[in-house]
């Protein structure tokens, strides 16, 4: 299999990891607001799979070393298989509840408010896995992000109030108070939850001798997200979490270019998710430190974000108020991403 044989390499890989995090759910804006998430989803769990296969059988199979994606299969424990087909299950309930989040509150409330609480939990299982780390220097950091959510939330609280006090005096109706923040936050905070707490099983299904390399768990990870997908949206689009229940046949009439967002979304985002697999097997001179090899992904978050507020004016026409908020989340959130990443044991 390829790994990285240099730094700039590794850090390039780190990079684009971060990219593909950050960016993918700008593909399901991009689909329209008609299309549901429900469906993007269905798109999104096989552009995984295509992308998982396609690394594995290309970067995974190729090499000096001779050392096949297959060879790693039949080799790896079955336990570890279950670990890496668990862990890809988990990641996607929290992974749909992120995307029922954006659908409700929009990207700059519903990232920072899952993914900042994901790094939280994903903290507190370093502090039982890895123990050797800086306790003080990462609590600081969760306290921190902690903080950026409750600043997310006032921020999109008082543009609520601000529209919805614009829309009572331009008299085009009755105006009505949108509650969808408090929705929005609990499938955000729920789905960050899971989103924190799949690592462990990936870190079990790669442990040991009989351990899944980065390709072959990545494959079996991605089955595990396509099986559960149509487990889940069984729940998800008969009972919405907004809007009415949505009908299978919606997606069989959708035209290809919808289909096409889905897919490449699903793909983007793998590419994160291969940078942070392939993290753990840097060596030699493509060792990153720990603490840029957790910063660079966490990131993500902060992109995510800023997508929400620049690309697709979640916030347009926000007062000072609003604006003063929400620079107070991106600075917490990026103090916290650097400050649980300095503190990530130097063993990692």
């Amino acid at each position: 299999m390829i790994l990285p044989g240099s730094y700039t390499v590794a850090l390039i890989l780190l990079i684009l990891g971060m990219l593909g995090w950050g960016l993918w759910a700008n593909l399901f804006k991009a689909a329209g607001g008609k299309w549901r998430f429900e469906l993007f989803y269905f798109d999104f769990a096989i552009g995984v799979f295509i992308a998982a296969l396609v690394v594995a059988l290309t970067f995974g199979s190729l090499g000096f070393d001779g050392f096949s994606f297959r060879d790693d299969l039949q080799l790896a424990g079955k336990r570890q298989d279950v670990f890496a087909f668990g862990a890809g299950i988990i990641f996607n309930l929290g992974n749909m509840l992120l995307l029922a989040g954006v659908s409700v509150t929009g990207m700059t409330l519903a990232f920072p408010a899952c993914l900042g609480c994901a790094l939280v939990f994903a903290a507190l299982w370093d502090f039982v896995l890895n123990p050797g780390g800086n306790i003080g220097v990462q609590s600081v950091g969760m306290i921190a992000i902690v903080l950026a959510i409750v600043f997310a939330v006032l921020a999109f609280r008082t543009m609520a109030d601000l529209r919805f006090k614009v829309q009572g005096e331009s008299g085009a109706g009755k105006p009505r108070r949108r509650k969808s923040s408090g929705k929005g936050l609990a499938l955000s905070l729920s789905g960050g939850i899971m989103l924190g707490s799949f690592m462990p099983l990936v870190q079990l299904a790669s442990a040991s001798e009989i351990g899944l390399g980065p390709y072959s768990l990545g494959v079996i990870f991605s089955v595990g997200i396509v099986f559960s997908t149509f487990v889940f949206n069984l729940f998800f689009m008969n009972l919405p979490v907004q809007g009415k229940p949505v009908e299978i046949t919606e997606y069989f009439r959708a035209k290809l270019p919808r289909h096409g967002l889905g897919l490449i979304g699903g793909v983007v985002w793998y590419a994160g998710l291969v940078a942070v697999l392939v993290r753990g097997r840097f060596e030699g001179t493509a060792k990153v430190a720990p603490l840029i090899s957790h910063a660079i992904p966490a990131t993500s978050v902060l992109i995510a974000a800023l997508s929400g507020y620049f690309l697709w004016k979640e916030y347009e026409g926000a007062d000072f108020s609003v604006k003063v908020r929400l620079g107070l989340m991106f600075v917490l959130l990026a103090a916290g991403i650097g400050a649980i990443s300095a503190g990530v044991p130097a063993a990692r």
